[in-house]
């Protein structure tokens, strides 16, 4: 990280972090988009992506104000929460539990975006930018908005479908196969008849 000594230059030096950070959110959320098996769910993706081209839009417009190269520095936050949700989603058999996955996933990147952007917005009004932190204020609430909708998903059907799914899995083995138990009883049972007709003989 190079050397910083002012607030501006720390402005400066964040604003590029979460430029990049919303470039890798520009690769990730089709691929999220493509997985998700709630409608609803991809839409919403779909949607974001839209918000984060607009986003990384306005990052290049504070930038030019800033006169600075719209150039970003590789966002390790970013970058690992991504992967953790990735490793998280392909672990998931279940359809409703890899949407409830991905719904926590993309809440975890909403609310890196949300500290990020709010702390951004604080800063450039205390250096006397407001036109600044006017831009990065539309951004900040419409992260918020995403998040509160992601919500409204997981709560309206995802996690209770993922909760079921669960009940189900807990139930297969006494459909698909015989307990040890059963296995037990039937093979004392069948065993009964065989010691009866020896006392008869």
């Amino acid at each position: 990280m190079a050397s910083m000594e002012s607030l501006g230059e720390l402005l400066q030096e964040e604003l590029k972090d979460i430029y990049d950070a919303e470039k890798q959110l520009t690769k990730a959320l089709p691929k999220l988009a493509k997985k998700a098996s709630a409608s609803e769910l991809q839409e919403a993706f779909e949607d974001h992506l839209r918000q984060t081209e607009q986003h990384i839009e306005r990052l290049e417009q504070v930038f030019d104000q800033l006169g600075m190269p719209a150039r970003g520095k590789k966002c390790e936050g970013m970058k690992h929460l991504i992967a953790e949700g990735d490793e998280m989603i392909a672990d998931a058999e279940d359809d409703a539990t890899r949407d409830a996955l991905m719904i926590s996933a993309a809440q975890k990147v909403e609310h890196y975006e949300i500290a990020s952007y709010g702390t951004l917005r604080t800063w450039a009004n205390l250096l006397g930018k407001g036109d600044i932190a006017a831009l990065l204020e539309d951004t900040l609430e419409e992260e918020k908005e995403t998040d509160e909708r992601l919500t409204g998903i997981a709560e309206s059907f995802v996690n209770q479908a993922a909760a079921e799914g669960e009940e189900d899995e807990d139930m297969r083995p006494t459909r698909g196969r015989k307990t040890a138990a059963t296995r037990r009883a039937t093979t004392s049972a069948s065993r009964r008849p065989q010691a009866a007709d020896r006392k008869r003989r």
